[in-house]
Order: structure tokens, then C-alpha cells, then sequence
């Protein structure tokens, strides 16, 4: 009777044994579908954030450039003086990944009376990292573009 017993048991393990095998290899088989799209997430919400850093550095470009243009002082600041504003201060804070690329800045009004607008656009091309430059791949160049409007003083 005991050896009925212990032959059933020892099947009851064999068989644990191999379903344990078994789901070893369906969670490796599972990890190996869901690794890929966890890492697309992953990479997606680096690449996300890197442009929205982007963009606030460009748009607070703008910003300074427009401020510098619109000072009450004599003489006014010309189109090329507010360029090198905004240019050094997306030269310290831009996120380049060693590529360096010079934003386009067009201005307006500069030099004006006081009340008179003056514009400040600045446009990036921005290539990001390997979901970015996919992206522009597929979909075109990717431009970030900031404009700020402030009366001359």
C-alpha cells in the first residue's frame, strides 16, 4: 500500500515539475513580446520630454531677445544685438546631443517708438534622439518655433 502511495506521489511531482518548466518558458516567451513595447514607451516619454525642454528653452529665448530689443536706452538694439542675445542663450541651454544647430530668429519692429511691437520668432530644427529622428524620418523635419510680442519702451 505504501508503494502505491509513493508512486503516486512521485508522479504528483513529476508532473509539478514539468508544468514548472513550462510556465519558465511561457514567462520567457511573454517577456520577449512585452519587452520591445516597454522599451518604445520608455524611449517615447525620454524623447517627449527632451522636446518639451526644447521648447521652453526656445520659447524663454525669444523672450530674452524680445526683453533686450524693447529696453528704454539710446541707441535701440538692433536686429543683430537681439540675435546674439537669443543666440548665447540657446547656445548654454539647448539640449544638442552634440550636434549643434543654430536656431532661425526673424525680427521686427526693432529700433521702434515707444508702444510700437516688436517680434521676436525663433524656429529649431530639432532632431532628438533615435525616436526622434525617426519621426522626422517618416513624418518630415520637426520644427519647434517660439514667437513673443512686447511694446517697445
Amino acid at each position: 500500500m505504501k508503494t502505491k502511495q509513493r508512486q503516486a506521489m512521485d508522479g504528483m511531482r513529476r508532473g509539478i515539475r514539468g508544468n514548472q518548466r513550462r510556465q519558465r518558458g511561457v514567462a520567457a516567451v511573454e517577456f520577449a513580446l512585452v519587452l520591445p513595447i516597454l522599451l518604445l514607451i520608455v524611449f517615447g516619454i525620454v524623447e517627449f520630454g527632451v522636446a518639451l525642454y526644447d521648447k521652453a528653452v526656445i520659447t524663454n529665448a525669444s523672450r530674452e531677445g524680445a526683453r533686450a530689443g524693447v529696453v528704454l536706452k539710446s541707441p535701440k538694439a538692433t536686429a543683430s544685438d537681439i540675435q546674439n542675445v537669443v543666440l548665447n542663450y540657446t547656445s548654454s541651454h539647448l539640449l544638442t546631443f552634440g550636434t549643434q544647430r543654430t536656431p532661425t530668429i526673424t525680427t521686427t519692429g526693432q529700433g521702434g517708438t515707444f508702444g510700437t511691437p516688436l517680434t521676436v520668432t525663433v524656429s529649431y530644427p530639432y532632431r532628438g534622439l533615435a525616436l526622434g529622428q525617426l519621426a522626422a524620418a517618416l513624418s518630415g523635419q520637426i520644427t519647434l518655433s517660439a514667437t513673443t510680442v512686447m511694446n517697445n519702451e
